[in-house]
């Protein structure tokens, strides 16, 4: 594959809508109207603990993703119930058009005591064409089970042949790599199915193969299938030394496959990296790929987990 890159396209730090927040825009996510091109993502405020709480919002684009048309004027959803699996907040949210319905796969989070989350995959479905969602239920579709314990969400769904497919991650442990500091997070990459959207059957193991090591954390898979073959990037970090080495930093990874079970990844074919001395110089994560009119684009936030906005790139070849 090999990308152009067209740059950082929005920035909430610099749109007066987004005063009141603390900054963010993580994993945006595409739904192609006929007018526009809706990307949902992740903003952040702080609740009166001072602790962080996302919200998703909207911004509309032209067709050629050069110009703002609209920004929406409310997060489409609020945080969950009192003890709700998205009490305190929604990271990230995959929109998918299913007939005439609009449905939304969001990622839920709790904040525990002995270690900082857990989180969930909920549903929610729009009746007013994107700008709102409701939950179908104050609990999740797919959670911790027998054989992932922990952390399920960033859950991608495409229908392909009438089956939804949902590429989500799952946690394998919680861990203590030095005594006395925070407990630190292992996820990987799984794959289920569904006939309705609703009830998955998991395959129960990770389907992409470490790059790094046993503990490398893979996050937001993304699939397109172009020319014949199911396409897959993602993102992917040590466990530890993230937040402040940027060599341990989040970057894109690339798997490809024929059936959809079966994943091989080549890393090397991605075709796309950090730019030094911009803003994706650092960090490259929760990429999100999708068509319009002929394209293929594939969006992405950069340093500091999206603090500042997410860029573009669209397919060369």
């Amino acid at each position: 594959m090999k990308w152009k890159k067209i740059g950082k396209i929005f920035d909430p730090t610099k749109h007066p809508s987004f005063e009141q927040y603390v900054g963010f825009a993580q994993s945006p996510q595409t739904i192609v109207f006929e007018d526009r091109i809706r990307i949902y993502f992740s903003i952040r405020k702080q609740d009166t603990n001072g602790k962080f709480i996302s919200l998703i919002s909207f911004v509309d684009f032209d067709k050629d993703l050069k110009h703002i048309l609209n920004v929406a004027s409310k997060p489409v959803m609020e945080p969950g119930k009192l003890g709700a699996f998205d009490e305190h907040g929604i990271f990230p949210i995959n929109p998918l058009k299913v007939g005439d319905k609009l449905m939304a796969y969001t990622c839920g989070w709790s904040r525990r005591v002995s270690v900082s989350v857990e989180t969930s995959t909920g549903l929610a479905v729009s009746n007013d064409n994107g700008i709102s969602f409701n939950r179908v239920g104050d609990g999740p579709i797919m959670s911790a089970s027998l054989r992932e314990p922990f952390l399920v969400g960033d859950s991608f769904v495409k229908v392909f042949d009438n089956t939804f497919h949902m590429w989500y991650i799952y946690g394998t442990k919680w861990t203590h790599y030095f005594e006395n500091m925070s407990a630190e997070r292992v996820y990987k990459i799984g794959h289920a199915t569904s006939d309705d959207g609703i009830n998955f059957h998991r395959e129960g193991r990770p389907i992409i193969a470490d790059k790094i090591n046993e503990d490398e954390c893979q996050a937001l898979p993304t699939v397109l299938k172009h020319n014949a073959i199911y396409h897959m990037i993602f993102c992917y970090r040590h466990a530890l030394g993230f937040r402040t080495d940027k060599s341990k930093s989040y970057r894109l990874g690339y798997a490809f496959s024929h059936d959809l079970l079966n994943w091989k990844r080549e890393d090397e074919s991605t075709g796309i990296n950090t730019t030094t001395g911009s803003w994706d110089s650092e960090m490259m994560c929760y990429p999100h790929l999708f068509e319009c009119e002929g394209e293929v684009y594939l969006l992405y936030n950069g340093n500091e987990f999206g603090k500042y906005g997410f860029g573009l790139a669209v397919l060369e070849n």
